[in-house]
């Protein structure tokens, strides 16, 4: 048996307050101590663990996060975090030094994407973390994913250009996570709540139209992660979830390939919105 890839949550608390996420609401400032993972390193090798992915809650929040970024490596494991991007100047030196890619949270241009985070001037700490970085190396891997959802659908292109004003060096889009316990829900979100992050019939057409054109003028580019297929397949989520359309499941090997630890302790296959394994 192996794992290729492992996703470990470091800490469990963030320093944003996301209309799509309840993570911030975790006041228990849970983290992985350095000590337990090294406990863990042999059985990572012997499980041939390739790649470590840090998420979360934020990652850089972790008290001795470094240190377990020069554990891994050692290991000759690559290192991704996954970063809201508010302390990535305070951090850019060591990022920098001991970590092998990182990728940012971007849900818009400046006033979108402060509107969504709910932290002033959020996008203005995230664009001079990424200077910062690329000041030390610029030639470091830094990227960055944007939750597409009610606050945002009509901005997709711009989001696109603001990502490659920062020097970023591609950018992902996914669909909002409406339906599962993941992202620190108790329990899954009532209607209501769902209503304020979902589209609705009427701004459905919207955002396939706004995928059309993020398709024809960034698409020749290869700026944007996603092929045509899997961009519109975001209409679709949403469409699936107002009932205009079957839901189809896609094809999916992550479980098979990567396995998600809590800052708590829980084991979970792939991602955060499946079951407890352990």
């Amino acid at each position: 048996m192996t794992i290729p890839i492992l996703i470990l949550y470091p800490h469990s608390r963030c320093n944003c307050r996301c209309l799509m996420c309840d993570i911030w609401k975790d006041t228990t400032a849970c983290e992985i101590g350095t000590a337990e993972l090294e406990r863990h390193l042999d059985d990572m090798e012997k499980l041939s663990v390739e790649w470590v992915v840090l998420s979360g809650g934020e990652p850089l929040m972790h008290s001795d996060l470094f240190r377990f970024c020069r554990l891994l490596r050692e290991r000759r494991i690559r290192t991704t975090i996954l970063s809201t991007g508010l302390l990535l100047e305070r951090h850019a030196a060591q990022i920098v030094e001991g970590v092998d890619e990182v990728i940012v949270s971007l849900d818009g241009p400046a006033r979108v994407h402060d509107r969504i985070r709910r932290v002033n001037g959020g996008f203005a700490h995230l664009a001079r973390g990424v200077a910062a970085i690329l000041h030390r190396d610029a030639h470091f891997s830094i990227a960055t994913r944007s939750t597409v959802q009610r606050e945002n659908f009509l901005h997709l292109r711009e989001t696109a250009a603001a990502a490659q004003t920062l020097g970023l060096r591609w950018i992902s889009y996914l669909a909002a996570d409406l339906t599962s316990t993941a992202f620190n829900r108790p329990e899954r979100w009532s209607p209501g709540r769902q209503s304020q992050i979902a589209l609705s019939e009427t701004e459905v057409p919207l955002l396939e139209d706004e995928i059309e054109a993020l398709i024809s003028e960034w698409g020749p580019s290869g700026f944007v992660r996603e092929d045509a297929a899997k961009l519109r397949r975001m209409a679709l989520h949403y469409k699936t979830h107002l009932g205009l359309c079957e839901a189809v499941a896609p094809r999916c090997k992550a479980p098979w390939l990567s396995a998600v630890i809590e800052a708590g302790g829980t084991v979970r296959p792939a991602l955060s919105k499946h079951p407890q394994v352990g």
